[in-house]
């Protein structure tokens, strides 16, 4: 590779580290990734009570990018977009009342997750190391499994919350979390990060 196209394929991954943005440019990133988090949405399979989507994938991937702090108030815009009945959660779906339902415990658990991956990735469970960004991810979707479902035992019980909650999203979980991992070591090559 030349030194030219060098420079301009690190400008390119430069561009997703937004640890050093102004805040017009973090403003602009918190737009952006609430754009990301609501495609993720409507990539979905219909289950009962719970759908499969691609949500913790954007979730995770976002707290990955932006880090703890950017991420977090990230997912918790896009949270709020939809409360405010803007279509942007599973499906297009909107309203407070998703905040209550089978639902609840999981969107609840988005920030968090994103949060805790963020949080591992300032610390070197980054793009540089994929087995530990994978680690990483798949501690964020564990987070929003065991969230959602105490939250869906609460309205179902335990057991049918475990079975419905899920038994079902474990191995998408995975999966999601490799793809993020992956996704995430080629956005980032070449960028250091330093611990927040």
């Amino acid at each position: 590779m030349t030194p030219s196209k060098t420079a301009l394929a690190g400008n390119v991954f430069k561009a997703f580290d937004v640890q050093g943005l102004t805040l017009p440019w973090k403003i602009a990133a918190v737009f952006i990734g609430t754009l990301f988090l609501t495609l993720s949405s409507y990539i979905e399979v219909p289950m009962i009570p719970v759908p499969i989507t691609m949500q913790t994938f954007a979730v995770t991937l976002v707290g990955a990018l932006y880090g703890w702090r950017l991420g977090g108030i990230t997912i918790a815009t896009w949270l709020m977009e939809g409360a405010l009945g803007l279509p942007v959660l599973a499906g297009g779906a909107a309203g407070a009342h998703h905040f209550l339902g089978a639902t609840g415990g999981y969107l609840f658990a988005f920030p968090v997750a994103g949060m805790v991956v963020g949080w591992l990735t300032e610390r070197g469970w980054d793009g540089s190391r994929v087995w530990l960004s994978f680690s990483a991810m798949l501690i964020g979707n564990a987070i929003c499994l065991i969230l959602g479902a105490a939250w869906l035992a609460v309205l179902i019980g335990v057991e049918q919350a475990i079975m419905v909650g899920v038994v079902p999203f474990v191995f998408g979980g995975i999966l999601k979390s490799g793809l993020g991992a992956m996704t995430l070591n080629l956005l980032t090559r070449g960028i250091k990060r330093t611990p927040v």
